[in-house]
């Protein structure tokens, strides 16, 4: 039975706390899930990482295993102090597995199951739970203020009693959109990963919110940002002008001498926060000029040139 070294398993030092264990084991599940991953030895790899976090995302778990951690190397044969002899084996003489675990993370917990009489025997349970499933969830700006519930299409691995992937299947759910949600929010629905093998609990399905891209407003925050196309005359003149929303169009007031860049803001028409508030639509002013102009209209330009004697670079 060689040795396991976890934090190495995981790319992370001894130190490390349970955030950085947990990111360190999010990322490898990602690179080396044998539905997705082409790596060589993925499902090796991905079988090890989870092992690892296992073994250190529980705090009890993780100090015994730190108290057995200086007696062993990584891959070498391993014999623990003595008088150790496999502690979590129960009887089993280290011989025994726990779910798609190695003998070495068996002969440490593997007493550690709800079997456990405290006897010095274990009756180890032939239920696992499902594998949690983790998918990207595209969200348009204006479904997250609609009540409706939104068709998710996902695929789940299926496992054979040996705990071994043997295909995929589809799953379709509605799910509503929290009020308030943001891009990159992570949403769990209970049960709806993968089926547990021998009676165990089904996995979970996370997903992760991703705003599309809009047309035409840009996100900062719970407030929206649109660019508003003006002609000179409507900045230095004023005018009135509809701006879209999210819900529809409101008419807005551009004052007299209003200036290219600057920004009006509209309360209550940005996206929805927590609270159930809205936040603000920001317009952003934007002066555009005709793109052909006519010998009369050139003129024009000339006498308001003349007559306005401004110099824009004045304090240059």
């Amino acid at each position: 039975m060689d040795f396991k070294d976890y934090y190495k398993i995981l790319g992370v030092e001894p130190t490390a706390d349970d955030k950085t264990i947990k990111a360190a084991y999010r990322k490898l599940a990602r690179k080396y899930h044998p539905d997705v991953s082409k790596e060589k030895d993925a499902e090796s790899k991905f079988k090890d990482a989870s092992e690892a976090y296992e073994a250190l995302k529980s705090a009890d778990k993780r100090a015994e295993y730190d108290d057995l951690r200086k007696y062993g190397q990584h891959g070498q044969p391993f014999q623990g102090p003595p008088g150790w002899q496999g502690r979590g084996a129960g009887g089993f003489g280290g011989g025994q597995d726990t779910g798609d675990f190695s003998d070495f993370f068996s002969s440490i917990f593997g007493n550690r199951g709800p079997g456990f009489n405290g006897g010095g025997e274990s009756r180890r349970s032939t239920g696992r739970r499902g594998q949690d499933v983790e998918m990207e969830l595209a969200v348009f700006l204006e479904e997250t203020l609609a009540n409706e519930s939104k068709k998710v299409t996902f695929q789940v691995p299926q496992y054979n009693a040996a705990g071994q992937h043997v295909s995929n299947t589809t799953k379709s759910l509605n799910v509503k959109i929290p009020a308030g949600v943001t891009d990159g929010e992570r949403i769990r629905l209970k049960g709806q990963g993968a089926p547990g093998i021998g009676g165990g609990a089904n996995g979970d399905l996370y997903l992760i919110i991703r705003f599309a891209p809009h047309p035409k407003f840009d996100v900062e925050g719970e407030n929206l940002i649109i660019t508003l196309p003006l002609a000179p005359w409507e900045l230095a003149l004023g005018a009135e002008v509809a701006v879209p929303t999210l819900t529809g169009k409101i008419n807005l007031k551009v004052p007299a001498g209003s200036q290219n860049g600057q920004r009006m803001r509209a309360k209550g028409h940005g996206l929805q926060n927590k609270a159930g508030e809205r936040g603000y639509l920001f317009v952003q002013l934007k002066a555009v000029m005709p793109k052909t102009a006519n010998d009369e209209v050139k003129t024009l330009w000339q006498e308001l040139a003349r007559k306005a004697a401004f110099n824009p670079r004045e304090n240059f």
